[in-house]
């Protein structure tokens, strides 16, 4: 058996990050990745790098080859420069193996049929998740379906396209394949999308997306999808729709199925994110759990704070752990894109606060229209008291970028009337702040 000082399984964020900066320092150190297309984690390889990318591409006008050439360069090179990172330091030893604990502190990995015992003082499990499979008949069964990864390896681009799930994921990938030319329907059980937003933001989106081509079958129950010749078609109880290929986006889950977790004390919950505490250990001393197996905010940039957590616990400082992390904001990838942090006005409103709302519409501001492009709204919630922002909603170009500066405002209490008075460069989205905040 091998021993190291830090043994990480899964390439991901916030376990390469941690391996590279112990090895720094002069640590031993195991990486175990089970797939060597995976090295790096889901961002770089199958998530918010190359489906960036694509739409980057899309909106430069390539079409479907090029667009599918550009993102494997893309994360060729970085899935070849984050290997590089780790193989090429002296004291960090890549295993491209699959792992499996067969006792708390002993981690059996095999590939091609060798296997070989590791051991470390500290384990930091980084597995990720994957796509979570809804019990609909056939739906593995039958003939072009494929989860997101698997749409990234398409090499025909499809003339109908049938998403099922209107979260996030589903989403995006519509935005994409719709600006490519392909025809999308997405199928979802509840009313609208973005449920979890507003009803001014859900309803707007529909209608920009709409106006884009995408067809929508809300409030619909998939009973079936099988093949018919060379369609797929999804079966609900509004009727059967045909389509040359099916995606299903119906959230993910942790990856934990077959890590032997049942030969060791580490906890998991009914889903099987693993459970944690505030320094992101599970309930074996020495072993965390970082990233989105632990069922935290499924975000690259969350498994990076999950390593500084556990970089500071490992140098012997707990003055960070999660009970700071404060404000989470995300983006979704829209035309245009939804960004937000904190609360909502329903939120607030159910909070009891002492709240009060301002809105600006995209299209009274300048820059909208140098862009051309009018979508969307920017909405804010601040505390009437303490002047505090409580949370902003930002729908419209640049929104993933605009949210940063409100949220840097919002984790350093900083007052909504600061940005009344900010100085911004012109013609920008971000000085429709100035207006925004001046209640």
């Amino acid at each position: 058996m091998k021993e190291y000082d830090l043994l990480v399984i899964g390439f991901g964020k916030g376990g390469k990050t941690l391996a590279a900066k112990m090895a720094a320092k002069g640590k031993s150190v195991a990486m175990v990745e089970q797939d060597p297309l995976m090295y790096g984690g889901t961002c770089i390889n199958i998530g918010c790098i190359p489906t960036k990318t694509m739409l980057h591409s899309v909106e430069t006008g390539h079409d479907f080859k090029a667009v599918m050439s550009e993102k494997e360069a893309v994360t060729k090179r970085l899935r070849q420069k984050n290997y590089d990172m780790l193989a090429k330091a002296q004291t960090v030893d890549v295993y491209t193996a699959k792992a499996r604990f067969i006792s708390n502190k002993v981690v059996e990995i095999s590939s091609q049929g060798d296997t070989k015992q590791l051991t470390a003082k500290n384990i930091v499990i980084n597995t990720g998740v994957v796509s979570n499979v809804l019990p609909i008949p056939g739906l593995l069964e039958s003939k072009n379906v494929y989860d997101s990864t698997q749409m990234q390896t398409l090499t025909t681009q499809p003339k109908t396209l049938g998403i099922i799930g209107g979260g996030n994921i589903g989403l995006e990938f519509a935005n994409l394949y719709t600006q490519l030319g392909t025809k999308v329907t997405i199928f979802d059980p509840q009313d609208r999308i973005f449920s979890r937003e507003e009803e001014l933001i859900s309803q707007m989106a529909q209608e920009y997306m709409e106006e884009d081509g995408i067809s929508f079958q809300l409030s619909s129950t998939i009973t079936r999808v099988k093949n018919d010749n060379d369609k797929t078609v999804i079966v609900t109880d509004k009727g059967d729709f045909a389509f040359d290929v099916v995606m299903y986006a119906t959230g993910r889950i942790p990856n934990t199925k077959d890590l032997g977790l049942e030969n060791t004390d580490i906890k998991t919950t009914a889903n099987g994110a693993i459970v944690v505490d505030e320094y992101r250990q599970t309930t074996v001393s020495d072993v965390f759990a970082v990233g989105d197996v632990n069922g935290g905010p499924q975000f690259t940039y969350v498994s990076l704070d999950d390593f500084r957590i556990v970089y500071d616990y490992l140098m012997g400082d707990k003055s960070y752990s999660l009970t700071h992390r404060s404000n989470v904001p995300n983006t979704t990838f829209t035309n245009p894109p939804l960004a937000r942090v904190g609360l909502d006005e329903k939120m607030a409103k159910e909070q009891g606060l002492p709240y009060k709302v301002n809105s600006l519409k995209v299209a009274q501001m300048p820059r909208a229209h140098v862009n051309n492009d009018l979508r969307g709204v920017f909405k804010v919630v601040v505390h009437e008291e303490t002047k505090e922002i409580l949370g902003a909603t930002i729908y419209g170009a640049e929104a993933h970028e605009i949210i940063n500066l409100i949220t840097i405002a919002m984790d350093n209490q900083i007052p909504y009337t600061y940005f009344q008075k900010q100085i911004f460069t012109h013609p920008t989205m971000a000085e429709n702040l100035n207006d925004l905040f001046n209640f």
